[in-house]
């Protein structure tokens, strides 16, 4: 294995280099925790007057192990066979412009741009750090999955979203008319008037502005039971494309699992390739043992 290999193959969810490529990703997932905290902290102005110094040393070696991360990525990048491209260069553009690597840029931009950009808004820049807990995407696939639900969904969660839009239009339009008169400058056109009609259908119900009206509370209450459906709406079909995500995964794994096991031995590669297969998809140890102990029972029951 060649030095860029073994390097690539150290951020790799499914590493052969397993206690290296451990110790690796724990060092970078507690950096990550930690920044998240120290940028937290670094808000409150008691904390940040008396630990400025300590802050912004920690800041630097963070930002130091980020860009060194960034780099050791970019030039492995031809390694990582999840990466498209037939040349070394776009393998390389492939990450740079993916959302990771993307993230992975941000997490380190907003401090260099603290020491370039003089006059710079420091909130601004607090608030772009944030990204890096995004750089926890290296380590679970809970956005890929989130998208991936959406995505087979799709058709339904846009009719939803849709019903959502419509009723937005309608409850703004409708409060609009019955509140205007009574309360012009809470009311004062339809497109101010989305916020209400945004938090009613959310039924989150921050109560700034509440119509006094009778046909006003009529219009609110039959906004508030639209937003239960189409919340409930919502929910239901990402949590169904969630489930269906798990059970497709699962299945994946439970087929390669038959596979191994038909003619009755697991050899050492087809163990190496589950176990590659169970931590890319985030099953756990006792998940895979429980279900190849079912496949055992199932075949001998079948003999």
């Amino acid at each position: 294995m060649t030095t860029r290999r073994y390097i690539g193959s150290l951020f790799e969810r499914s590493s052969q280099n397993k206690k290296a490529a451990r110790r690796l990703n724990t060092f970078l997932f507690l950096l990550i925790s930690l920044n998240l905290v120290a940028i937290t902290l670094e808000s409150v102005a008691s904390i940040s007057e008396v630990w400025s110094f300590e802050l912004l040393i920690f800041e630097f070696v963070s930002v130091v192990f980020f860009s060194i991360e960034y780099i050791l990525r970019i030039w492995t990048a031809p390694d990582n066979e999840d990466l498209r491209g037939s040349t070394p260069l776009r393998k390389r553009l492939g990450y740079i412009f993916s959302f990771t690597g993307l993230i992975d840029l941000v997490a380190i931009l907003p401090t260099l741009l603290q020491f370039i950009w003089v006059g710079a808004d420091l909130r601004l820049l607090r608030v772009m750090r944030l990204a890096r807990l995004l750089k926890l995407s290296h380590y679970t696939t809970a956005l890929e999955d989130l998208v991936s639900a959406i995505h087979s969904e799709r058709q339904a969660f846009v009719a939803a979203l849709y019903l959502m839009v419509v009723a937005l239009f309608l409850s703004s339009s409708l409060i609009y008319v019955a509140e205007h008169d009574a309360q012009p400058d809470a009311f004062p056109s339809i497109p101010e008037t989305m916020w209400w009609s945004i938090v009613t259908l959310t039924t989150v119900g921050y109560g700034d502005v509440s119509p006094i009206t009778a046909g006003g509370k009529l219009i609110g209450a039959l906004t508030a039971m639209m937003g239960v459906c189409t919340v409930a709406l919502l929910t239901g079909i990402v949590g169904a494309g969630f489930s269906k995500q798990m059970s497709k995964q699962y299945a994946e794994f439970e087929h390669k699992l038959r596979e191994a096991l038909d003619d009755g031995i697991i050899s050492s590669e087809e163990a190496e390739e589950i176990e590659e297969l169970r931590e890319r998809m985030g099953l756990s140890k006792t998940q895979a043992e429980e279900l190849a102990h079912h496949l055992i029972e199932s075949k001998r029951g079948g003999n």
